[in-house]
């Protein structure tokens, strides 16, 4: 970007479709190949002295940052990424629209993937499951595509952080109901961008006490992150530890960040924020972020354990709006939670509200490690997946059905 020019140095085929091209055409927007790049900028600071290059050396390749003098370079952000980082109302919007529909999606998978397990007693492929998955978002309005390849692992191929299914591999495997499955899939629509991690389990005793204590300990580290109320200007690397907690108290972890950000319909990974124990990272988390909630636990050779919902940063003082709607009770006597949080300096609190409408499997959960509060919690999460997705769904369906059940209340030790 010049002062009086936009040029787009890309390869050619990835801007072919007439619609793209008309529409780069309407926003003056001139086209280049890639490799012209270096050289345009070389002739730009060659051209007068007190030119100036802005670049952010950070996410640069070495053949640009290499032609810029340390004195004609700016190195700073690109100012579009804060930008796209901090949704608008609009944005926002689309997003929660997606998840909605995403959660209607899974609800019919979810009826058809219980039913071929435990109905018809079949095994079923992971590609199979990929597949099927895929067909039932694309019946949702607005489906794209999905918004990365769909990672499906059962059993040993749960510890694979990234894996890919495909019929040709020595590593393909078959669920059942002996043995768990993690999928992490997305949809990519017109107006939204998904991305969710469950883990399921058909088998009777929830595949044993270990699975169910470990399960229960990724539960916990989602939640521990979910509910936090955090003041403005913190980075995202504070919440990591909340997420790893309850698996730290037994000596367990997991090798990956906890959550990264996500586009409004744009790329699925999205900086410039992040949480991960990486303190490298130091962006802060702001209002309109959207970031992933994604603690695990992987059992190499064995298994993989993942619980990931996507959250939308929104101003703490949106809880006095809760509550004049009724979805927050006060009890007599206490104060709104904006009203708490108010500081003498007057700082600006901010707490995550969940956009993922999907719910989590109860009969995995060890009722014994989780708190009142932790099933408090779970029980309104379910109750708020089911009045959002249940418009969305025929009454009497396999996919209605599943969904009550699934949003049932949690059943407590007295």
């Amino acid at each position: 970007i010049s002062h009086d020019a936009v040029t787009l140095y890309c390869d050619e085929e990835k801007v072919a479709p007439a619609e793209v091209t008309e529409h780069l055409k309407a926003a003056d927007v001139t086209v280049q190949p890639y490799q012209n790049i270096v050289g345009d900028i070389a002739s730009h600071l060659s051209s007068n002295a007190g030119n100036k290059v802005w670049l952010d050396n950070s996410r640069s390749n070495y053949a640009l940052s290499r032609v810029v003098p340390k004195p004609s370079l700016i190195d700073a952000q690109n100012p579009v990424t804060p930008m796209k980082a901090c949704k608008n109302a609009a944005e926002m919007e689309g997003m929660r629209r997606a998840h909605i529909v995403d959660g209607a999606a899974m609800a019919h998978f979810m009826a058809w993937l219980e039913n071929a397990i435990l109905v018809e007693k079949r095994t079923v492929s992971e590609v199979e499951i990929d597949e099927v998955l895929t067909g039932f978002r694309a019946k949702q309005p607005g489906f794209k595509e999905v918004s990365f390849p769909t990672i499906a692992g059962v059993g040993p191929n749960g510890a694979i952080v990234h894996y890919r299914a495909a019929e040709d591999s020595d590593l393909l495997k078959h669920l059942d109901d002996k043995t768990s499955i993690l999928i992490d899939s997305g949809g990519q629509y017109e107006y939204g961008t998904t991305d969710v991690t469950r883990t399921w389990h058909f088998g009777e005793d929830g595949g044993g006490n270990e699975f169910r204590d470990l399960y229960t300990r990724v539960l916990k580290g989602n939640i521990g992150v979910d509910t936090m109320i955090f003041p403005e200007n913190t980075p995202g690397f504070v919440f990591d530890v909340f997420a790893r907690k309850s698996l730290w108290e037994i000596g367990k972890d997991y090798g990956h960040g906890t959550g990264h950000g996500v586009g409004a319909a744009l790329n699925v990974h999205e900086g410039p924020h992040s949480i991960s124990p990486r303190f490298g990272n130091k962006e802060v988390l702001k209002s309109g972020m959207v970031t992933s909630n994604e603690p695990g636990f992987y059992d190499d050779g064995n298994f993989g354990i993942r619980i990931e919902n996507l959250l939308e940063i929104v101003d703490v003082k949106r809880g006095n709006d809760d509550i004049a709607a009724g979805v927050i009770k006060i009890a007599d006597g206490d104060e709104p939670p904006a009203k708490k949080q108010k500081t003498p300096e007057g700082k600006k609190f901010l707490k995550f509200a969940k956009l993922t409408m999907i719910p989590i499997q109860k009969n995995l959960i060890d009722i014994d490690l989780m708190t009142s509060a932790e099933l408090d919690w779970l029980d309104a999460y379910h109750q708020e997946v089911l009045e959002k997705v249940v418009p969305l769904l025929e009454e009497g369906s396999p996919a209605m059905d599943w969904l009550v059940k699934s949003c049932k209340k949690i059943q407590r030790n007295m």
